[in-house]
């Protein structure tokens, strides 16, 4: 959604907004929305948590507003004149921002321990929300669940962004920004709706669905200390987990040896080999509706791995190893004539989307993710090891192959995007 600048927004005399705030580092911006919005002619009426006010106070905002900031249900002046019912009455729009993940989750709940979520419950208004907290907080399955129900109840979500945070974390949970905010509320732009765009995360278009993922890379052992691997560090196979469990699916992650936390609510076998891989994913196939193969498995092993560690020898210049192919785990599974919907990934550094479209089709896949691991796209922080990738979503529909350019943006979001598509694949096998 683009910003605009105030003197761009349409005038709208009259629009009734009750601008609700929580208790966020992100209320400081809630004091430029209120302006634009005043500006801009509508009237503004702030009702603040009592832990909005630790942020930024009541007089700031009345001065911007001109109106008496609500802060409490159990207000004996306000009730005098203007009642909670009332204001709630009042309201043509609610709009809360910032919104914190506890007053998501308790508006989820239909909770009314305050003015603010009693205001919810009682207004008929058109209603939005601006979700702010750290990009763990959002992540976080009961998060997703939360913001899947305010969807489902008619809110509408804008955002949130992603980038640096106040915490130093960076990543999706940025409070859109207030001009962004004032477009969409003053008619300047729209919100992509979910039939227009993936679902985001906390949808429950998985719900009932396994989902079966590997992720990062085997190693494939050539005595007791030695191995051939490679640098893949499984966050795109754990990101694609995560998005799994918040599309409402079950979900199994097949991890090679990564150095990462399990996402809450996923299932997770450890495995070293490619063999092992194979193996662990063929135990699962009797119960999988998507197979996603995101791990980077080693092409060939030793054919003997030493039982010793291998002796450097000071009169032999060179080592031969003899290696012989591994396994194919995706083709092996695409082949079973049971197969689950499959979807691959492709790592090139060349014709990315002419070599993936070849390996969809050679493989007798469903979809694959190209992905472009060239040198220049990993100095700029693309691919393996970062948190960021960038891709082209390839997949059949009918006798016609469809692709989809993703730009560079944080992997769970990319992930979110990939899980959405291989649903939408599931629907069509059916």
């Amino acid at each position: 959604m683009s910003s605009s600048s105030p003197s761009t927004f349409p005038s709208r005399p009259g629009q009734r907004i009750l601008l609700g705030i929580s208790a966020g580092i992100a209320a400081y911006k809630s004091a430029l929305l209120a302006r634009l919005l005043v500006q801009a002619g509508c009237e503004v009426q702030v009702v603040m948590t009592e832990g909005a006010q630790a942020f930024i106070t009541p007089l700031t905002l009345q001065a911007l507003t001109g109106r008496a900031v609500r802060t409490s249900l159990l207000d004996p002046a306000a009730e005098l004149g203007m009642g909670h019912i009332e204001l709630a009455r009042w309201a043509e729009r609610i709009v809360i921002a910032p919104a914190t993940a506890d007053l998501m989750a308790r508006l989820s709940q239909g909770m009314a321990d305050d003015l603010l979520t009693t205001l919810c419950l009682a207004s008929d208004a058109d209603k939005i929300l601006a979700p702010a907290m750290n990009q763990a907080m959002w992540r976080n399955p009961a998060t997703q669940r939360n913001a899947c129900q305010l969807h489902q109840d008619g809110w509408t979500l804008l955002g949130p962004d992603q980038g640096d945070q106040a915490c130093g974390d960076i990543g999706p949970g940025r409070m859109m920004e207030p001009e962004a905010i004032a477009a969409f509320l003053l008619g300047h732009t729209q919100v992509e709706t979910p039939e227009e765009t993936s679902p985001p995360l906390g949808s429950t278009q998985g719900q009932g669905i396994h989902i079966v993922i590997t992720a990062g890379p085997t190693r494939e052992p050539l005595d007791p200390v030695r191995y051939l691997s490679n640098h893949s560090s499984g966050k795109m196979g754990f990101a694609l987990a995560e998005a799994a469990v918040a599309s409402g699916a079950r979900v199994t992650l097949i991890a090679g040896p990564v150095n990462l936390p399990t996402p809450a609510g996923v299932t997770r076998l450890d495995v070293e080999s490619a063999v092992q891989m194979l193996d662990t994913a063929e135990s699962l196939m009797d119960t999988c509706d998507i197979f996603i193969g995101c791990a980077a498995v080693a092409d060939y092993r030793a054919e003997s791995p030493a039982e010793h560690k291998i002796k450097k020898q000071d009169h032999q210049p060179e080592l031969t190893l003899r290696l012989i192919k591994n396994p194919d785990i995706i083709a092996t599974l695409a082949a079973r004539p049971d197969s689950p919907v499959m979807v691959g990934f492709a790592a090139e550094t060349r014709n990315v989307v002419a070599y993936a479209q070849d390996k969809l089709k050679r493989k007798g896949l469903d979809m694959i993710v190209a992905n472009d691991v060239s040198a220049e796209q990993m100095q700029q922080g693309l691919g393996f090891g970062g948190d960021r990738n960038a891709a082209t979503l390839i997949w059949r529909q009918g006798e016609d192959i469809l692709t989809q350019d993703e730009p560079a943006q944080d992997k769970i979001q990319l992930a979110s995007k990939v899980i959405s598509q291989a649903l939408k694949c599931l629907e069509l096998s059916s």
